[in-house]
């Protein structure tokens, strides 16, 4: 017995992945994808929480920065489910 066949990503979502840098190859495990894109998402909130901290960012201006952070990472908020095909 083999490994489960996956279902084959979307191209919209095979697109979102390849603008972080992350490589969707052929089988891929849909929620593997998606945990390597939250690292990419999380390490960006602590350099946000970092600028804050030494103070590049206004504490004013903050939850804008992470609103336009969460606007760059969309697919997290997409249900792995409709990942695929």
């Amino acid at each position: 017995m083999g490994k489960p066949a996956v279902s084959p990503l979307r191209a919209s979502v095979r697109n979102a992945l390849a603008a972080h840098g992350v490589v969707a190859e052929d089988g891929a495990d849909p929620s593997s994808l998606r945990e390597r894109l939250n690292d990419l998402y999380l390490e960006e909130v602590r350099r946000l929480k970092e600028k804050r901290k030494a103070g590049e960012i206004a504490k004013e201006d903050y939850a804008a920065h992470v609103e336009a952070l969460r606007e760059r990472f969309p697919l997290l908020s997409l249900p792995l489910p409709l990942w695929v095909e």
